[in-house]
């Protein structure tokens, strides 16, 4: 069993040394455990840093392309090498790396694809109160929208199977983690939550500047990912709000029409077939969504057959090799038996 902790990094060379030493060497139920970095595209010695602390693996993007494309190329480079099991974790010593067997077990034991640790915000001492209050709020949204436990929604400590790995396609270019969890539920992964700790965080976040633009950013993402993965649902329901307010001036024109005071009223009747007519058009484009969201999952399908394909031929490649390596090393042997 093969893990690999993966850190996307910006900017992040005076203190990834710290968290690549608190990084667990060894873990039950783990045989291997390597390390990958993802330098996306740092102006410092973010990638010396890593190669002179012996990280395993090094991925640098040539410029920055945000945390969410980090996330995903550092998957990507995980499967490549191997890896059975994927630990997220970020390189500011937020979250606690003792706690990353935690992580982990609920994969080996069967019992998850999709591993969260949550930060228990509500009681969280390193957070302030607004801090903490949008966390919950943002979390129960999610929760909601992706029909999945997780009660630390935009927690980046994150474990991750390899057959749920190889089903994750994130596309925002903001974070990755609502988009996930949301992608996850609508896959129907097993998404468990486990309480882990955190440390202070000496130096403010890099992937926003302020909490306004954290929640606008947050509230895009969801959406988006929302609509991508329950397009009909989305637009069914736009389209049925305007064509319901749309009625109203209609109905409105009606009745007045009917008891003879229509005149001087026509604008409600415009009104009212311009929202029902918009109302129609968003139906249809749900429906037109709804296909080629039917069409994505079948090239994800298609993706994630080629990914089995893929371990299935490594796997026959690692099993011929250790053949000839064996007949190798005894066939000398029996040829000093016959002679």
């Amino acid at each position: 069993m093969k893990l690999i902790i993966q850190i996307p990094c910006f900017n992040e060379a005076e203190s990834l040394p710290k968290t690549l030493l608190s990084l667990p060497r060894d873990i039950p139920g783990i045989d291997v455990i390597e390390y990958l970095v993802i330098d996306d595209g740092s102006s410092d010695d973010t990638s010396g840093v890593a190669r002179r602390y012996g990280v395993h693996h090094i991925i640098r993007h040539r410029r920055n392309r945000g945390l969410a494309a980090a996330f995903q190329t550092g998957i990507n480079a995980a499967l490549s090498a191997g890896a059975d099991i994927i630990v997220n974790t970020d390189a500011d010593g937020q979250y606690e790396a003792q706690d990353i067997p935690l992580l982990v077990q609920p994969i080996l034991e069967g019992r998850a694809d999709i591993v969260v640790g949550d930060r228990q915000v509500g009681d969280n001492r390193h957070f302030g109160p607004i801090k903490r209050k949008l966390q919950v709020i943002g979390s129960a949204l999610v929760r909601k929208l992706s029909s999945t436990p997780v009660t630390d929604a935009v927690s980046g400590f994150r474990a991750i199977s390899r057959q749920a790995a190889q089903r994750t396609y994130i596309v925002s270019s903001f974070s990755y983690t609502t988009e996930m969890l949301i992608q996850a539920g609508r896959k129907r992964l097993a998404v468990v939550s486990v309480p882990i700790r955190t440390n202070a965080v000496s130096r403010p976040s890099r992937l926003f500047k302020s909490i306004p633009q954290f929640i606008m950013n947050s509230g895009v993402t969801i959406l988006r990912a929302y609509a991508m993965y329950n397009p009909l649902r989305v637009f069914v329901a736009l389209g049925l709000l305007a064509a319901i307010t749309g009625l109203l001036p209609i109905v409105r024109f009606l009745f007045l029409y009917f008891t003879g005071d229509g005149s001087g009223h026509i604008q409600s009747l415009v009104v009212g077939g311009s929202l029902l007519t918009l109302g129609v058009i968003a139906i249809m484009f749900g429906v037109v969504a709804d296909l080629i969201g039917r069409n994505r999952q079948l090239l994800e399908s298609v993706l994630e057959r080629l990914h089995r394909l893929e371990d299935q031929n490594a796997a026959e490649s690692e099993t011929v090799g250790q053949r000839a390596s064996d007949s190798e090393t005894t066939g000398p042997a029996l040829d000093g038996t016959h002679g």
